[in-house]
């Protein structure tokens, strides 16, 4: 076929051609070509027909001429502004594309950078400003601070005498318009003339009264015939007066309105339940559906009373109740419930009802005895119960105890024959008989009841009452024997703890009648000694001195040889007995153990203290020949002589000692016998000896060195310290008396040296490192204080000396922080409690304090300044009995410890002081924690 020629083709039309393209059309994008915008695109220049930039986008529609009418303004009231005009943008006809919204981010950017430019300086001129503005008008802070600087010089007095703040002003200027005359409104004056009338009271009888206005009513015209408005406001007061009168009494002319009654009652008006009324008409719901599923379930009625009762519906719980009782009669839980709900003249009726459906109940019958006001109806309703409950012990006890002891006991006789089961009944009816009868009806009891072990124990405590003491062991040994043959299970503890109870009634010769036969029931041979050291402690807590007496003795008796239990036995009777109980028992105590030398000195000084020195020096003597050549006994015979003044004989026995036992402390105990005597050279001269033969033993150089120090002989005693420490460099007060010496001659730097240098010797020291501390703080230096104390727990984390003296260096707002710190790393430290004891103190906290202080001396009785403190706060803060009760205590402590303790009780001048004394001087030159 012939291809059509050329100009045919030319004149067929295109179907598309002349067509507006469609929606979104790029020409040629499909075969990869990309459109592109030129100038012209976006100018003016373009066609409004053409495709816009965002090709996607949905055509816009146009509006209609009414809508843009309508969206043009919003002429409200409401919307218009004085400046602006009516709301609304005044652009929002203009459309706000990405162009738009680039360019605004360029020029917040360009602001931005523009405005870190400038911010430097505008900050130093603002800077600059604000100090001229400061200049000229400075803050009321600034211009005072001159005047308040110079208020630390205002004294106590001058502060008090400041006057209080008030107006200063006259009467006059602080109220112009007092004196200005007001003139009476016409209206007051036209309504006096009109025909109203006006209410009037009469103070007397409080009765309003009406007049007519034109006539002269009382109290309100004056002589003049004006009308006065003061005795308005005076007949408003009148009615005031009126009303209290109403509510006064009309003899005493006191309130009858009782305050409490008068709160109370209101209290009453308000709901009692303050919860949610949804929980409440739930819970009821509930309840109902119980009672109606289960009507004879006592706990539901009673459930639902005490809901109502709760949400203040008392009758509804009263009637809930009593439909309950309606439903249960045999129910007492139900009818005391009831009769709880009644006032108390319903609640007997309800009572009654109660034991008419129940006359078994002992519960009904006792609530109905407590119905009773009055004794009379309480005996005759309890009897009326025990004709129906015959074998009730409650009931019998109850009836009893309102009974005089005559017709208690007639009761009691028909309570056993009753009852014959109950203990406690026969046992009350044996203290109320004579002795005879008593001892018969405690053999009947035994019959009924042969498994109680309180009956045989009462047997005992009677015959020891009586004067029966042989007939006490033996009733003892025959209720073990027989308890056991009924088969009844002696258990230790029950009957240690029933001779501690016979001792507390004072029975004595029952208690240890009772340890005696029970001490060794149920024991290994190997733990007899051990158990009964812990028998004899645990009574000893319970203050069954008795009791443990006897333990103590079957001990002693099973042991004779055992000096440990000699021991704990003496310082029992020294704690807890009497002078002549210790003596006894310490002469009994050296006869079965002759060596041990505490007991022949313990001996010698209950009759050195007892005032007997004759007989102290004879035990001493005895005592030596049965231990010769004794330290101890030679330093305490020296000892006794030298506190009652005989100083020649003790020189004597110290001479002896050291010609047959030169041990170290008796060549330091004769030094110091003439060092207390005041004969230096004497003294210098034992320690010389002394030193060549025990050069290691640290306290002769250490005498030495402190007597050249009193001689004033520094020099040599500088020197002696030096020697010292290279025999004895583990010696710590070595080094802090030497570094004391040098820090006294003013060579500091030597004084740290000496530290520093023990320190390296003896490491890990707290003692050293404190006084290292004490020395740069008593210098001034108190960073260096503070630094080294840091360093010093570093190394001591656990010293609670170093711990009490950080708390004090501290400010006062870190001292509490720190004190806990303390008493994580030392709960139990003495030093650290006595530390926190006065952190209290200082806070004014006293009675903490008083309670830390107790704390501190319980730990570690044998701590000298815990006492010294606790009596100087005593002292100033408490009475006299607190005071005595510290001395009292501190001298059966006799502590012998603690820094400010031993700088008095060491002090040579004061070797012949008492614990008192010593405790008074200490306590008073301690500081006052501030």
């Amino acid at each position: 076929m012939a291809a059509p020629p050329a100009a045919l083709v030319s004149k067929v039309k295109k179907h598309f051609i002349g067509i507006p393209a469609p929606l979104g059309y790029v020409a040629g994008v499909g075969r990869g070509a990309t459109g592109f915008t030129t100038r012209s695109d976006i100018g003016p220049a373009r066609d409004a027909n053409d495709v816009s930039d965002d090709r996607h986008a949905p055509p816009t529609k146009k509006k209609k001429k009414d809508e843009e009418e309508d969206d043009d303004e919003d002429l409200n009231d409401s919307n218009y502004d004085e400046f602006s005009g009516y709301g609304g943008s005044l652009f929002s006809k203009d459309p706000y594309d990405k162009d738009d919204e680039e360019a605004d981010m360029i020029y917040e950017e360009i602001d931005k950078r523009m405005d870190e430019k400038r911010k430097e300086y505008r900050e130093k001129r603002l800077k600059e400003e604000l100090e001229k503005y400061r200049q000229e008008r400075p803050k009321i802070q600034q211009q005072f601070s001159d005047l308040k600087r110079g208020l630390t010089m205002v004294s106590e007095d001058e502060w008090r005498n400041i006057p209080e703040v008030g107006d200063a002003r006259n009467r006059k200027q602080r109220n112009p318009r007092a004196e200005k005359f007001t003139p009476l409104p016409d209206t007051v004056l036209t309504r006096s003339l009109g025909g109203e009338t006006t209410s009037s009271i009469d103070s007397a009888s409080g009765i309003m009264s009406q007049y007519p206005h034109g006539t002269v009513t009382p109290g309100m015209l004056t002589p003049s015939g004006d009308l006065d408005l003061r005795k308005m406001g005076q007949a408003r007061n009148t009615l005031m007066n009126v009303k209290l009168n109403q509510v006064s009494d009309s003899v005493e002319g006191q309130t009858v309105v009782d305050p409490k009654g008068y709160l109370t009652d209101l209290h009453s008006m308000i709901p009692t339940y303050g919860g949610d009324i949804n929980d409440i008409k739930k819970a009821r719901l509930l309840l109902k559906s119980v009672r109606e599923t289960n009507p004879n379930h006592p706990p539901a009625w009673i459930a639902s009373a005490r809901l109502e009762e709760v949400t203040g519906k008392i009758q509804a719980a009263r009637n809930v109740i009593m439909k309950g009782c309606e439903d249960n009669p045999k129910s007492e839980d139900l009818w005391l419930e009831a009769a709880r709900l009644q006032p108390p003249e319903t609640a007997k009726a309800v009572i009654a009802q109660a034991v008419r459906h129940i006359p078994t109940s002992v519960r009904i019958w006792i609530k109905a005895a407590d119905l009773e006001s009055e004794t009379k109806g309480k005996r005759k309703v309890y009897r009326k119960a025990l004709e129906h409950i015959p074998n009730s012990v409650r009931l019998w006890k109850a009836a009893i105890e309102l009974e005089d002891p005559e017709d208690a006991r007639i009761l009691l006789s028909r309570a056993v024959e009753c009852c014959p089961t109950s203990v406690d009944l026969w046992l009350a009816l044996a203290r109320l008989e004579t002795y005879e009868n008593a001892r018969k009806v405690l053999n009947k009891a035994r019959e009924n009841i042969p498994t109680d072990r309180q009956i045989w124990t009462t047997a005992a405590k009677l015959e020891e009452a009586n004067g029966n003491i042989n007939m006490v062991e033996k009733i003892i040994d025959r209720a073990i024997s027989s308890l056991s043959a009924n088969g009844v299970e002696i258990n230790r503890e029950q009957w240690i703890k029933e001779a501690i109870e016979a001792e507390k009634c004072g029975s004595v010769k029952t208690c240890q009648a009772l340890i005696k036969a029970i001490i060794g029931y149920g024991i290994e041979d190997e733990d007899r000694k051990h158990t009964w050291m812990e028998d004899a402690d645990s009574c000893a807590s319970q203050s069954a001195y008795e009791c443990a007496r006897a333990i103590f003795s079957h001990s002693l008796a099973a042991f004779p040889s055992k000096k440990s239990i000699w021991l704990r036995a003496a310082y029992f009777e020294k704690n807890h007995g009497s002078r002549e109980s210790l003596e006894t028992l310490l002469q009994k105590a050296v006869a079965h153990c002759p060596k041990s030398e505490v007991l022949w000195l313990m001996g010698a000084k209950s009759k050195w203290l007892a005032g007997d020195v004759p007989a102290a020096r004879g035990i001493l003597s005895l005592a030596f020949q049965a231990n010769p050549n004794s330290e101890e006994i030679w330093l305490a015979a020296v000892k006794l002589e030298s506190e009652n003044s005989e100083f020649d004989r003790a020189r004597r026995l110290l001479s002896k000692a050291r010609a047959s036992a030169p041990t170290p402390r008796v060549m330091m105990k004769s030094a110091k016998l003439e060092w207390c005597l005041n004969n230096l050279d004497t003294a210098l001269q034992i320690l010389e000896e002394a030193i060549i033969k025990f050069p290691d033993y640290a306290k002769l150089w250490l005498m030495k060195g402190q007597i050249e120090e009193q001689q004033e002989d520094v020099d040599r005693a500088h020197e002696t310290y030096n020697s010292a420490l290279k025999k004895c460099p583990t010696s710590i007060p070595l080094w802090i008396w030497l570094a004391r010496l040098d820090e006294k001659r003013k060579m500091l730097t030597k004084a740290r040296s000496v530290l520093e240098k023990g320190r390296l010797k003896n490491p890990h020291n707290p003692e050293l490192w404190l006084e290292a501390i004490r020395i740069e703080f008593r210098a001034g230096m108190r960073d260096i204080a503070n630094t080294m104390m840091a360093k010093a727990l570093q190394e001591c984390p656990n010293a609670g000396i170093l711990w009490s003296e950080a708390i004090f260096l501290e400010a006062r707002p870190q001292r509490k922080t720190k004190s806990v710190d303390a008493l994580k790393k030392c709960e139990h430290d003495v030093n650290v409690l006595l530390a926190v004891s006065k952190l209290f103190w200082s806070e004014r906290k006293l009675q903490k304090c008083r309670e830390w202080f107790n704390r501190t001396v319980k730990i570690d009785p044998d701590f000298g300044d815990a006492w010294a403190y606790f009596y100087r706060f005593e002292v100033l803060h408490g009475t006299d009995e607190t005071q005595l009760d510290i001395k009292k205590r501190c001298i059966a402590s006799e502590p012998h410890h603690g820094e400010m303790w031993c700088i008095v009780s060491k002090n040579i001048n004061n070797w012949r002081l008492t614990t008192e004394n010593i405790l008074m001087l200490v306590a008073k030159d301690l500081p006052i924690p501030i």
